[in-house]
């Protein structure tokens, strides 16, 4: 018998099973990738508390033989004997562990979804109940996978397609935990969709250069003249780079519809969680996973029909 074709492997259901363990991989760099990178910031906050050269350009500039503190340099190594007494983490190490006693998981626990069958929702060794977000978020990646297949057919563009479309679930679900978009996940989303237009599999190169470029301003500029008229940031610069990446995907006409829908389901979530109390005084809510959430929506339903929608066809 010969390989399977293209044909077969690129078809909804085989997507949706590489999509529901795609899915698990997912819950672990959500989880993991914001940690990764609060331990780099707070080895920089050590480096920086250290480095007398960049204490005195920025501190004492006039004073040639000034210096950090005391405590400074003492509390610069408290940081870092912290640090260094932390386990080595990353997206692919160590091995899952339960987060309340840390116990490893074994593989048959670690299968996508019917580990968490299998074991009741709850750890196999201390009984504390496991998050059914895990297995939403496996389930919705393979629901989108396989929308994805059956959007796109067989073509090697729809794993494009699948990589962006779990890229734009991921950040969602950083932002919504920890209001973060890291630039691991942006900026290579971003290069990918302009590398994708290259190759012909999306929009047309033109079309995704300028929506990168008008994605990143739009927001940059609403921020600035947020800032000007009241003091405060209303976004985060992870959101510029966010629009700026689905306009390379999508292409710059999809930019106002896209901020269009993520403005009003926002301020629709808004609103509920401060009247349902949900929303503290100070915080506010993400726009990344509204951003990310109507680029998915826009890639799955097809340029003309969004326009045609918005009469603007």
């Amino acid at each position: 018998m010969g390989a399977p074709s293209l044909e077969l492997l690129l078809t909804p259901p085989v997507l949706a099973l590489l999509g529901l363990c795609i899915g698990s991989f997912l819950n672990v760099v959500v989880h993991r990738l914001p940690l990764v990178m609060e331990r780099q910031w707070w080895a920089e906050v050590a480096s920086h508390l250290s480095d007398a050269d960049a204490w005195r350009r920025v501190f004492a500039p006039r004073e040639a033989a000034a210096r950090p503190s005391e405590e400074h340099e003492h509390t610069a190594k408290a940081i870092g004997q912290s640090l260094d007494a932390l386990p080595a983490l990353s997206v692919v190490r160590p091995r899952s562990r339960c987060p309340a006693c840390g116990h490893e998981l074994r593989w048959h626990e670690n299968i996508p979804l019917l580990g968490w069958l299998m074991l009741k929702a709850r750890c196999s060794a201390c009984g504390v109940r496991i998050s059914a977000r895990y297995p939403l978020v496996e389930l919705a990646t393979a629901a989108l996978f396989g929308a994805i297949a059956w959007r796109f057919g067989a073509q090697p563009a729809t794993l494009a397609w699948c990589a962006f479309g779990a890229t734009l679930l991921t950040l969602a679900l950083i932002d919504w935990d920890t209001t973060l978009l890291p630039d691991d996940l942006t900026l290579p989303l971003l290069w990918g969709g302009l590398i994708a237009a290259a190759l012909g599999w999306t929009v047309p190169l033109a079309s995704a250069l300028w929506g990168a470029v008008a994605g990143y301003l739009c927001l940059w500029t609403v921020y600035q003249l947020f800032k000007l008229t009241t003091g405060k940031e209303g976004m985060g610069h992870g959101d510029f780079k966010l629009l700026a990446a689905l306009g390379a995907w999508l292409g710059w006409p999809m930019l106002v519809p896209i901020i269009l829908a993520a403005s009003v389901l926002g301020a629709i979530v808004g609103i509920g969680m401060k009247l349902g109390g949900h929303l503290r005084e100070g915080r506010y809510v993400p726009f990344g996973p509204f951003l990310a959430g109507a680029g998915i929506a826009v890639m799955l339903l097809g340029a003309p029909r969004v326009l045609d929608w918005l009469g603007w066809a």
